[in-house]
C-alpha cells in the first residue's frame, strides 16, 4: 500500500505543472542547497502528527546537513501566541517575525486546511520565503497549488498521508546526506 501511495504522489510546481517525483524532489534540494548557500534557513510549519514530523525534520536538516533549520511548535509559543492572537494566527505572527527573505518554508497539512498553514504560507509569500507544501485529502486542498513545489498524496487517510509526508522529507534529507561533502563545499558547514 505505502509504495503505492508513494508512486502515486503528485508534485507540481507553483504553475500546477505536474513534475516527476524525482524531478521535484531534485528541485526542491536545489532550492534548499541554493538558500543554505545565502546563509539562509529552512523553517517547517506543522500541526498534530504533521508537527511531528516539522520537528523531526528541522533536527535533521541542521544535525545531518548541517543547514539552519527551525520549527514553531515550542508549547510556550504555540500556548502564548494561541492565547493572545488566535491559534489561527500562530504560525503566521512566528513567521512574521523570524522569517527573512530567501528562507524555505516547508508547510506540512494533511488536509492542506488548516487555516494557520494557509495563513503561515501568505505571510511566507508576503515575505518572500521560497515556499514546499505537503498535503493530502482532498486533491482541490487550497495548501497544493501554494508552494513553489508542492507534494500532494492523493489518499483521505492521516496515517497514511503522514507516513509519505515523513518519507518525501527524509528522501530530502538522505540525497542530501548523500551529496554532503558536495554541499559543504558550496555552505562552507
Amino acid at each position: 500500500m505505502l509504495k503505492e501511495l508513494y508512486d502515486g504522489v503528485v508534485a507540481t510546481d507553483h504553475r500546477g505543472n505536474a513534475l516527476p517525483l524525482d524531478g521535484a524532489l531534485e528541485k526542491v534540494i536545489h532550492v534548499i542547497c541554493e538558500q543554505a548557500c545565502q546563509k539562509r534557513k529552512l523553517i517547517f510549519i506543522g500541526n498534530g502528527g504533521s508537527a511531528a514530523i516539522a520537528s523531526h525534520m528541522a533536527v535533521d536538516f541542521w544535525k545531518n546537513i548541517g543547514i539552519k533549520a527551525i520549527t514553531f511548535n515550542d508549547s510556550t509559543l504555540l500556548t502564548c501566541l494561541s492565547n493572545d492572537i488566535g491559534y489561527a494566527y500562530a504560525f503566521e505572527k512566528s513567521i512574521e517575525i523570524f522569517g527573512e527573505e530567501g528562507d524555505v518554508l516547508m508547510a506540512i497539512s494533511s488536509s492542506g486546511k488548516s487555516e494557520n498553514i494557509l495563513r503561515g504560507v501568505a505571510a511566507a509569500k508576503k515575505k518572500r520565503l521560497k515556499v514546499v507544501t505537503f498535503s493530502g485529502f482532498d486533491e482541490h486542498n487550497p495548501l497544493r497549488s501554494e508552494g513553489e513545489y508542492n507534494f500532494y498524496v492523493p489518499i483521505a487517510e492521516y496515517g497514511y498521508v503522514e507516513a509519505i509526508h515523513h518519507l518525501l522529507c527524509h528522501c530530502l534529507v538522505d540525497i542530501l546526506l548523500l551529496n554532503k561533502s558536495r554541499l559543504s563545499e558550496i555552505t562552507h558547514v
